[in-house]
C-alpha cells in the first residue's frame, strides 16, 4: 500500500519479514560473504544486485536512502558522507572539465565556494547568478556547455525562497537538469519534484537528523530527466563506461541510471560514503521529522513576529511573515510552513550583532543549524568569513545578519532569551 509522508517517516525504508528485527539493524560490516567467485564477479560486473563492499553500498545506508527517496517521491537515492559531499557528487556525476554550471548566488557559502573555487580547479566553471533576476536576464547566463542549474529551495542563511518554476523552465528549455538543495524546507514542507525539479540534495545533518549527532547527505533522483534526449551533453550516462566493460547506464538501468552511476563510479572512486552508524541515527531522526518540522515552523513564526515588532531590531527576513517579499513564493511552494530558520539584524550593525549573540543564555552560538535546540550564528564572521565584501552581498549576507535557528523548546523561553539579549544592543 502507498503510505503518506507521516507514515513513511515512521515505517518507510526497512520493512522486516517474519522473525526479523522490528528496528532497522546496523549492518556494521565492511564486507559481505559469497560462496563462489562467480557470484562475486557478477556483482562487480553490475549483472546482479547485492553487496560486496560498504564503500559503495551498505544495507543500513540503502534503506535510509530509500526512506528519503520515498519522502521526496523519487525513484532512487544515495546517502553520502555529508551534505557537501552530496552537492559535489550530484554535480560531478554529470559535469567534467570544460563544462559550466549555473548556481543561484544566495546559497550556503560552502556550496558557492565548492562550485566557484574548488571545482574551477577541476575545469568546471560556475556562474553565480542573482536568482531574483527576471527570466530574460537569467537566460543570458546559459552557454552551450552549461550542464546543470543548482539552487536551494530555501537559501542558507538568507532565507530566500526560490522561484522554482522560473528556474525549472529555464533549465529545461536549455536541455539541462535542475538540481535543488531541499535541506531547509525538507520534504515535509516542499517536494521539489512536484514542481519539475530533476534532482534533490540534502544535508541530512540538519532537520532529518534533528539532534546534531550525525553528519550526512543524500542525493535523490526524480527519474524524470531524459538523459538520452540530450545524449551529447551527458556522455557519462549515455555512452559506454570502459571501467565497467562498456556499460551504458541509461540503457541498462533506465530511470535508475543517474544514481547507479553516482554509486558505482563516483562513490567507488571518491569514497564519500556514509557510515551505517550515522545512517541508523539519521533514521531515528527521520521517524519524528513530520512532528518536529511543524513545531519548528510554529515557533519560528512566533519568534519572527516578536522580532519584527522589537525596537532594537533593524530588520527581519522570514518567508512565513506576510511582510516578507518571499511570502507569495512560500505560499505557492510550501504553504504549510517554510522552515525554522530566520534572519534578522539587531540595530548597531556588526557590533550590535556581536553584542546580541554574546548576551544569549539558552540559545547557543554553534556552527550548526536546524536541530531541536535553538541556536544562532553570525555568518559574516563565521561560516562565510572566507568571502569578500562583494561576495557576501551577492550571497545575501549582510554585516549585521544573524541566522537564528528556532528549536522546539517552549517558545516563551526562546523569546525571553532573545528579549534579554536584545537589551544589551
Amino acid at each position: 500500500m502507498a503510505l503518506k509522508k507521516d507514515s513513511i517517516c515512521v515505517q518507510g525504508g526497512w520493512v522486516p519479514k517474519n522473525g526479523e528485527p522490528r528496528v532497522l539493524p546496523i549492518y556494521q560490516s565492511t564486507t559481505y560473504l559469497y560462496e563462489t567467485s562467480e557470484e562475486m564477479g557478477k556483482l562487480f560486473d553490475l549483472e546482479k544486485d547485492g553487496y560486496f563492499y560498504s564503500r559503495l553500498q551498505n544495507p543500513t545506508c540503502d534503506l535510509v536512502a530509500k526512506k528519503i527517496c520515498d519522502l521526496e517521491g523519487g525513484v532512487a537515492a544515495m546517502l553520502t558522507s555529508s551534505g557537501q559531499a552530496a552537492t559535489m557528487l550530484a554535480v560531478t556525476n554529470i559535469c567534467e572539465a570544460g563544462d559550466h554550471v549555473i548556481c543561484a548566488s544566495k546559497v550556503y557559502g560552502g556550496t558557492s565556494n565548492l562550485l566557484s573555487v574548488t571545482l574551477k580547479r577541476f575545469g568546471i566553471e560556475t556562474s553565480l547568478v542573482d536568482q531574483e533576476l527576471p527570466a530574460e536576464e537569467l537566460e543570458k547566463y546559459f552557454k552551450l556547455n552549461t550542464k546543470a542549474v543548482f539552487a536551494e529551495t530555501v537559501s542558507n542563511p538568507a532565507g530566500v525562497v526560490l522561484d522554482i518554476d522560473k528556474f525549472v523552465s529555464l533549465a529545461h528549455a536549455h536541455g539541462v537538469p535542475m538540481i535543488c538543495d531541499n535541506t531547509f524546507a525538507t520534504p515535509i514542507n516542499c517536494r521539489p519534484f512536484e514542481f519539475g525539479v530533476d534532482i534533490v540534495t540534502h544535508s541530512t545533518t540538519k532537520y532529518m537528523d534533528g539532534h546534531a549527532t550525525s553528519v550526512g547527505g543524500c542525493i535523490v533522483d526524480s527519474g524524470n530527466f531524459d538523459w538520452d534526449a540530450h545524449a551529447e551533453k551527458y556522455p557519462g550516462l549515455t555512452t559506454p563506461d570502459d571501467s565497467y566493460h562498456g556499460i551504458v547506464y541509461t540503457k541498462k538501468f533506465g530511470k535508475g541510471a543517474y544514481i547507479t552511476k553516482a554509486t558505482v563510479q563516483l562513490m567507488r572512486d571518491m569514497g564519500a560514503c556514509q557510515s551505517p552508524q550515522n545512517a541508523f541515527l539519521t533514521n531515528l531522526g527521520l521517524e519524528t521529522l513530520h512532528l518536529r518540522v511543524p513545531r519548528h515552523c510554529e515557533n519560528a513564526l512566533k519568534v519572527a513576529k516578536f522580532l519584527e515588532n522589537h525596537e532594537k531590531v533593524a530588520w527581519v527576513e522570514y518567508a512565513g511573515l506576510e511582510s516578507s517579499k518571499y511570502y507569495p513564493l512560500a505560499q505557492k511552494y510550501m504553504p504549510n510552513g517554510v522552515c525554522g530558520v530566520l534572519c534578522f539584524g539587531p540595530k548597531g550593525g556588526k557590533e550590535g550583532a556581536m553584542r546580541f549573540t554574546n548576551a544569549l543564555k539558552m540559545v547557543s552560538i554553534v556552527t550548526h543549524v536546524a536541530d531541536a535546540r535553538s541556536c544562532v550564528l553570525h555568518p559574516a564572521s563565521h561560516t562565510h568569513r572566507q568571502l569578500n565584501e562583494q561576495q557576501l552581498l551577492e550571497a545575501g549576507v549582510l554585516p549585521d545578519l544573524i541566522r537564528l535557528s528556532v528549536g522546539i523548546e517552549d517558545v516563551d523561553d526562546i523569546i525571553a532569551d532573545l528579549e534579554q539579549a536584545l537589551a544589551e544592543v
